[in-house]
């Protein structure tokens, strides 16, 4: 390639050693490379030439890199800009697209990666020049993660974000896909207007319609007033329908017609409806498969799968254990009033080496529990429960022990409180996780399991402020 048409990359950061080690990349494979140290002097130059990449670090003494990447685009100059950052939370992702940005490369990040989308982002350059379909529009809480996997949502989340077609997020129980829903909703034009959302699991089959729709009254036995079903809640903003693969034929049909038309009758009404409303869908099953076995509607699959996000298994994003468990520790000790628990070296690599068939869930669950039943401030690998690596051979005295030595703290330590008050709640919040764990979010089975009927368990969960 003639030095006339090597495509030229400018790598703006403060770190010398950052800057030397991707300009020596670029070189070798063939590109012309300039390195600034200060966003305002590639500013000043920026007005007399333009490279086909521009590279810049986020985190920058005086102007960072989303504001010169700001500055950019303000003055008009349509270049494809790589962002680098060393933090991997979706809030950063979607501040890069914001910003402008083609890309974002998180730190550490392998030197052959970079050349590569170096190349992606100039060849795009180059398409959207010739009047081509553009490249990646600019985008958009508390999500994190450092596995590939992840990263690949958040970048679909920040493109996304100024979007509102219909989205379809699939993965297993217990992977986040309500946290998914709730970020492109927190992250799109509709940020202003309600998140309505409904697990169709969670209502029984013969009140979903009522539930969706709404019903007028004297619609059937029982309907004294009118209701306003999730649809019109969910007007102007989105509706997040969790575990849509086990929605009823009749149903599917339903929520077709109101997808292709916009509009839906209350159950009993004879007046149309018409709403705005940006459908975001879940489930845990293959609907590909319930397709093909005339379980699910072909058109509505195709209705919903306009753009798809999966949610990895936690075996697939190992190396975001460590980085969860302290979370979820921090956060249990908030919920708990209690100074929050260190976790030894060792416990952290048997929980990392654990397959998680619950995914974050059960992750979640499980540092509470350690939280309550862990002796002393660390948690050791005697401390794991059994079911998520912990030592076997493990009894019903185990706990009750365990109780037993907090108890005897407590009043060694001149508590006053009564100490069932205090511990009730704890104990029974832990039984309502494990059975809404082990129904897969029923209601109707977690209460069976537990003993109760389904009032009760909706009551107590009210009562103790579960989520």
């Amino acid at each position: 390639m003639s030095a006339a048409n090597r495509q030229s990359v400018w790598i703006v950061d403060d770190d010398d050693s950052v800057r030397w080690v991707l300009e020596k990349a670029m070189q070798r494979d063939g590109m012309d490379a300039r390195g600034f140290a200060d966003p305002q002097a590639a500013l000043d130059e920026l007005s007399l030439q333009r490279p086909d990449v521009l590279i810049t670090d986020i985190r920058m003494p005086g102007m960072d890199g989303l504001e010169f990447s700001s500055q950019i685009a303000a003055m008009n100059i349509d270049l494809p800009i790589i962002v680098i950052t060393a933090h991997t939370d979706l809030d950063s992702a979607v501040a890069a697209y914001q910003s402008g940005a083609f890309e974002y490369l998180p730190k550490p990040f392998d030197v052959d990666d970079a050349v590569s989308l170096v190349n992606r982002a100039a060849e795009a350059g180059r398409a959207r020049k010739a009047g081509s379909a553009a490249a990646a529009a600019p985008g958009m809480s508390g999500m994190v993660g450092q596995a590939p996997a992840m990263q690949d949502v958040f970048r679909t989340i920040g493109r996304l974000s100024r979007a509102s077609m219909t989205v379809l997020i699939t993965g297993e129980s217990g992977t986040g896909k309500e946290l998914v829903a709730r970020a492109l909703h927190e992250h799109s034009p509709r940020v202003n207007e309600p998140f309505v959302a409904l697990n169709t699991t969670a209502i029984a089959a013969e009140l979903l319609e009522s539930e969706l729709f709404g019903h007028e009254r004297g619609a059937f036995t029982g309907a004294d007033r009118q209701r306003i079903g999730r649809f019109e809640q969910a007007d102007g903003g989105t509706l997040f329908l969790d575990e849509i693969g086990d929605m009823s034929p009749d149903l599917q049909t339903r929520l077709l017609r109101v997808l292709a038309e916009g509009e839906f009758y209350r159950v009993g009404g004879q007046k149309a409806i018409r709403v705005d409303v940006r459908i975001i869908a879940a489930t845990n099953q293959n609907l590909e498969d319930a397709v093909a076995a005339g379980n699910f509607r072909e058109d509505l699959y195709h209705r919903l799968n306009v753009m798809r996000i999966n949610t990895p298994p936690l075996r697939e994003r190992r190396e975001d254990i460590p980085m969860l468990v302290q979370h979820y520790l921090s956060k249990a000790a908030d919920e708990l009033g209690v100074d929050a628990k260190t976790i030894s070296a060792d416990a952290l690599d048997k929980l990392s080496g654990f397959d998680w068939p619950g995914n974050v869930r059960q992750l979640v669950n499980a540092v509470r529990r350690m939280t309550v039943t862990a002796p002393g401030n660390e948690i050791r690998p005697a401390d794991l429960p059994p079911e998520v690596g912990g030592r076997s051979g493990s009894t019903a005295s185990d706990w009750s022990d365990a109780l037993a030595a907090w108890a005897g703290r407590k009043l060694a330590n001149g508590a006053t409180a009564p100490l069932l008050e205090e511990a009730q709640p704890v104990f029974e919040g832990a039984l309502i996780r494990s059975a809404m764990q082990a129904s897969g979010g029923r209601k109707q089975d977690a209460a069976r399991l537990l003993g109760w009927g389904r009032n009760t368990l909706t009551r107590k969960i009210k009562e103790l402020g579960l989520d």
